[in-house]
């Protein structure tokens, strides 16, 4: 079973930066997509960033021209950089990936919680 471990939340200043880290325990096979999403009290999830195999990324409004997402194959992780940080990115911060083919399989990480203080 492979294990998706979060790690770089905190508390930080508005203004600042944050640089989210997912690691897989191992190699996943056939990945289509590695994503972030994020949950603030009360409110659903959502996605933030995404990352297909081939390399193109989207991003939530929000955090176009803030957010980065990137990944190191040979480390099994994926990043999500976080500049200019907002009270409203103040949220628990999740990674997801699925797999291609059948079945498809979707591994989420625990969360990280990530506050800005005003």
């Amino acid at each position: 079973q492979v294990q998706l471990v979060e790690s770089g939340g905190g508390l930080v200043q508005a203004g600042g930066s944050l640089k989210l880290s997912c690691a897989a325990s191992r190699t996943i096979v056939s990945i289509n997509t590695m994503e972030w999403y994020r949950q603030a009290p009360g409110k659903q999830r959502d996605l933030v960033a995404g990352l297909t195999s081939g390399g193109s990324t989207n991003y939530a409004d929000s955090v176009k021209g803030r957010f980065a997402i990137s990944r190191d194959n040979a480390k099994n992780t994926v990043y999500l950089e976080m500049n200019s940080l907002k009270p409203d990115d103040t949220a628990v911060y999740y990674c997801k990936i699925s797999t291609r083919g059948f079945p498809r399989i979707e591994y989420w990480g625990q969360g990280t919680q990530v506050t800005v203080s005003s």
